[in-house]
């Protein structure tokens, strides 16, 4: 039994390097999605309306408009107004705070799940406030968080195929570049679904890591209180 020819052999070297710029781009959005939900979700909790109400408005701006348009406006439109982005990272940004926006309601959420009375116990036994949240809620928060951020780096990979559309020339780019030199369809979109695939399954992977680490080093899962130990004197 022979095997035809894939015509799109000679061209892997090139789609692999569109990978590899794939894969920084969702390390940049990792970064910026992450940093970005815990800011603002932090500054939604917040007292002080002069913080919470302008960070609101830049949460229900990218949440409430499409990520393409929000691409368009960063690549094409901001040069007009004196800013000009690179194309990754005009992509970088734009995907991070469309998702930072949008995480920052599971950073908020999962704050606001751990019960009161942790706080109430933490101050019996002298913690001090920073020292509670640090010691005490931030670590069942995050045991919350772990698989509502697994779907959202999930969506960070796929969404990098969107900075094709800004010129970048990441893994999409690349592929349709070979499918129009080569006319091989099928195996050029089969190649990048498998590669697509396969980071969503190491993220899920990870996670799943991460979360059964957050449990043994804290003591903390959804729903199981940690173990409050006597204050540092």
């Amino acid at each position: 039994m022979t095997f035809p020819d894939l015509t799109i052999a000679p061209y892997l070297p090139y789609i692999f390097g569109g990978f590899a710029v794939m894969m920084q781009l969702l390390f940049m959005t990792v970064i910026i999605t992450v940093t970005l939900a815990f800011l603002f979700g932090l500054a939604r909790m917040s007292r002080n309306r002069f913080l919470r109400l302008p960070v609101s408005a830049v949460v229900e701006l990218f949440r409430g408009t499409p990520v393409l348009v929000q691409l368009f406006w960063a690549f094409y439109v901001l040069p007009f107004l004196g800013v000009q982005l690179s194309p990754i990272w005009a992509a970088a940004l734009v995907i991070g705070l469309n998702q930072g926006s949008y995480s920052s309601e599971i950073v908020r959420g999962a704050i606001k799940s751990v019960p009161a009375g942790q706080w109430e116990a933490a101050r019996v036994l002298g913690y001090a406030p920073v020292q509670a949240f640090r010691s005490i809620i931030f670590p069942q928060a995050v045991a919350l968080m772990i698989l509502p951020f697994t779907n959202i780096f999930i969506s960070l990979n796929k969404f990098t195929a969107l900075a094709s559309l800004v010129t970048l020339t990441e893994l999409t780019s690349r592929a349709l570049s070979v499918r129009a030199t080569t006319g091989s369809t099928t195996e050029v979109f089969v190649l990048i679904m498998i590669l697509y695939f396969a980071i969503s399954m190491l993220i899920a992977f990870g996670m799943g890591k991460l979360d059964g680490w957050v449990g043994f080093r804290f003591g903390a899962k959804a729903g199981r209180p940690v173990q409050l130990k006597e204050a540092a004197t």
